[in-house]
């Protein structure tokens, strides 16, 4: 390789010398393309060795850090998201100004001697709030999306791809930018097989000036057959531990001269709240990343560094409803703060073995911050919400606070109830996502659509009472097709059985400015309040705010908004980033909905990950025992060791509403353990029916202790995480869940998944499958 340039590229700390890896001069014409077999950067093979960033995730003051630490990691090129509900949160307002100026955080990328790989979406799924599609779709009733039927969405997303275009597409390659590929859409083979979708969406990204560079689309080893596209380079997602030649098998098959590729290689996992904290062993991951490039596999790593999903963006998986926490810490290789562990040394150690042509790792660049803690802050100034109501909405019916052109925060329902001698249920048909019920400003408790939760009981009332019902939004859904996820209640309220109407609805936004309106006053608050202090600094740094002794809520520090906390866990703190904070006094605002335990804030040098809370628990999930006497399998055989989908079809359709899988016995004789990563129910026309409303009712053994691997895992949509039985438990087969699936279905068999890492562990042998109309005889 020849005309090697060595320029300057100033950090925020020092000045390095970075070697370019590009043949020609920065901003100079280049080439880049999908050749046989592999990747060609100028004609030259290439393998793409990436990272993962999302500049709306990092403060802008640190961009150029991160990128940097990537390029010290070993890294080639950094792959970025488009968030369009981060530019677009107004219909027809684009803001690409600040800490938005995504062309900027891509002029970086070059300036470091990097590429880029671009994906705008439309969706995106990240763990972002509704996927990066904006809130404000959600006021069309009869939404579709991802979907070319629906006009309103397609006109939308041409729109907002141009105004991607604007700013990106003169930063193609070929045009002498730094990106060298662009996605269409995101992991559409989960989602679907609408070709003229996908056709449609590949277009609308060359009208919007994409027009030169390669395209490319990502999906699972187990659906990226199920459409095709012209012109569009293909790569797999797949995580750590995985076994590579597997998950290239089926693809090498019937793409023998493409070059391959891991679009998402994840290097952990995000955290749910109510879950234990994710994490991945190093030498799982770092085993299968050797793999890839002892077969020259191009990889971007998923993530490099999540950062933080600061104030409302943090989204949510479904089903079951799970809200990520604003932490995206990810257990990946550079923390939420910006600094290396030991993962990071790791692939650095790895890489520097499979470096390019005049390749040479840079040096590991100084964090432009560093960690301090801050003295505790106590709280003597309050607000009470019930004090401080915006203007009433008057409304006949319940709505979702999209109806009140509100994006996000919480939303309040109230009215007047009459009198009566006994108790009543209160039943909240769809609240998202949780409620928590008042009378006459006394709370008497509260409703989590996590757990499948819709009602309460209203105690007797000797005199008509104020009815208050006070719902937070959190995460919108970023995954699969409860991704139309409007906020409160979105359907209606029933009272004994009679639906209520007649209401005045106030709406809470989490604007900063909102918050500041609130009059404080200095006494102890009672029920949900805001609490405001100040504190004095001698210094800034990052640092965390220790939020463990409080309920549930978000915080602002300078304006800032910092994220959502709640004292269910596992994350137990917020992180601040030092650029947020100033010397001299500092402002913070904390809005509780649910009630501290201690109105204080301790700060800490340190974030807090892994500490779950457990609460009181009122869903329907019976662990006791199962009794099958009496009931007949309708299905039983036995499964192969291959790790990858099995159909079992029933000798004739039968009808249910409750099945249950029973393993009688694992692959490996001597395992007492049953995992499974995905099971569905075949459909009498064959495709696999929705599982929106299901719930577990039962399971004999679940690990929710030592990783999030509970019953609800068979039906997350999400390949790499499995249900396993109880880690060290010696408890021996059968293993059984039972599933109401919340209406019967004709059912014409069923698809089981095993897992689909290097590891055998509970891998299913032997199993019986019940099928029944009422529900299974729990004792």
């Amino acid at each position: 390789m020849k005309n090697i340039i060595l320029f300057c590229c100033f950090s925020l700390c020092s000045l390095s010398f970075l070697q370019a890896t590009n043949t020609n001069e920065l901003n100079s014409p280049a080439t880049f393309t999908a050749g046989t077999n592999t990747f060609l950067l100028n004609g030259k093979p290439f393998v793409v060795r990436a990272g993962e960033l999302h500049y709306a995730r990092i403060p802008k003051a640190y961009w150029d850090q991160r990128i940097k630490m990537c390029k010290a990691m070993g890294m080639n090129t950094i792959c970025i998201y488009l968030f369009w509900n981060f530019h677009e949160q107004r219909q027809g307002v684009f803001d690409f100004t600040g800490q938005k100026d995504v062309a900027e955080f891509v002029r970086l990328i070059q300036q470091n001697g990097m590429y880029c790989i671009l994906r705008p979406g439309p969706y995106v799924c990240a763990e972002w709030d509704m996927g990066g599609l904006p809130w404000w779709l959600l006021k069309k009733q009869d939404l579709k999306v991802r979907r070319i039927s629906d006009n309103f969405f397609m006109e939308r997303v041409k729109t907002y791809l141009k105004e991607a275009g604007k700013q990106l597409a003169p930063l193609q390659i070929q045009d002498g930018g730094p990106i060298i590929m662009v996605q269409v859409e995101n992991e559409y083979g989960t989602w679907g097989d609408d070709q003229k979708y996908m056709e449609t969406m590949r277009d609308n990204i060359r009208q919007a000036g994409f027009d030169k560079v390669q395209l490319l689309r990502c999906d699972w080893s187990s659906n990226f057959f199920k459409y095709t596209l012209d012109g569009v380079t293909q790569a797999l997602n797949f995580g750590a531990g995985s076994n590579i030649e597997e998950q290239f098998r089926k693809f090498k098959e019937m793409n023998p001269t493409a070059p391959l590729m891991c679009g998402e290689y994840w290097t952990g996992w995000f955290d749910q709240w109510g879950r234990p904290h994710e994490t991945r062993e190093i030498s799982s991951f770092i085993g299968s990343l050797k793999d890839m490039m002892d077969r020259k596999i191009s990889f971007s790593l998923y993530m490099a560094h999540g950062g933080t999903s600061f104030g409302q963006w943090a989204g949510a998986n479904a089903p079951a409803y799970a809200p990520t926490t604003s932490s995206y810490d990810y257990n990946a290789p550079i923390d939420e703060a910006g600094n290396p562990t030991d993962k990071f040394y790791a692939i650095r150690e790895l890489l520097k073995n499979y470096l390019q042509e005049d390749e040479t790792l840079s040096e590991i660049p100084q964090n432009p911050e560093k960690t301090i803690t801050i003295p505790a802050i106590s709280f003597g100034l309050t607000a009470n919400i019930f004090e401080n109501l915006p203007t009433a909405k008057q409304s006949e019916k319940v709505q979702p606070m999209e109806n009140f052109d509100q994006g996000w925060g919480s939303i309040l329902y109230r009215k007047e109830i009459p009198a009566c001698d006994r108790p009543q249920q209160l039943v909240l048909k769809e609240v998202h996502d949780w409620a928590t019920v008042y009378i006459n400003g006394k709370a008497i408790g509260s409703i989590d659509r996590r757990k499948g939760e819709n009602s309460i009981e209203i105690p007797i009332l000797k005199a008509a009472a104020r009815l208050d019902i006070l719902v937070e939004g959190m995460g919108r859904v970023n995954y699969g097709e409860a991704i139309i996820d409007r906020k409160g209640i979105t359907e209606k309220v029933m009272l004994d059985g009679k639906e209520q109407t007649t209401w005045k609805i106030y709406c809470f936004p989490i604007d900063y400015t909102f918050q500041t309106k609130a009059k404080y006053v200095q006494k102890p608050a009672i029920g949900p309040a805001w609490y405001k202090a100040s504190f004095i600094l001698k210094e800034t740094g990052y640092t965390y705010l220790d939020m463990s002794s409080w309920g549930k809520g978000m915080v602002w520090v300078n304006g800032y908004n910092l994220g959502r906390f709640w004292k269910i866990g596992p994350t137990q703190t917020l992180c601040i980033p030092g650029c947020y904070l100033k010397k001299g006094k500092n402002e913070i605002i904390v809005l509780d909905i649910d009630k501290p335990t201690k109105t204080v804030v301790t700060g800490l040098n340190h974030p807090i990950l892994d500490r779950i809370v457990k609460i009181e628990s009122k869903d329907g999930k019976v662990k006791k025992s199962l009794n099958l006497n009496g009931a007949n399998p309708v299905a039983a055989g036995t499964l192969t060791s291959e790790s990858e989908w099995k159909s079992v079809i029933l000798s004739e359709p039968m009808t249910g509403r409750y099945f249950c899988f029973e393993a009688l016995s694992a692959q490996n004789p001597d395992d007492r353990s049953t995992s499974v990563a995905e099971f569905e129910i075949t459909g009498e026309d064959g495709k696999a029916i929705s599982s929106l409303d299901w719930k577990v009712v039962y399971v004999d053994s679940e690990e929710t202790d030592k990783a999030a691997n509970g019953a609800d895992k068979l039906f997350d949509l999400q390949e790499s995480i499995i249900w396993q039985t109880k880690i060290g438990s010696k408890t021996n087969h059968p293993h059984q869940v039972v599933i109401d699936m919340g209406k019967s279905i004709k059912v014409k068999g069923f698809r089981i998944l095993p897992r689909t890492d290097k590891r055998d562990t509970g891998k299913v042998k032997d199993y019986r499958f019940y099928l029944q109309e009422n529900p299974f005889k729990i004792e």
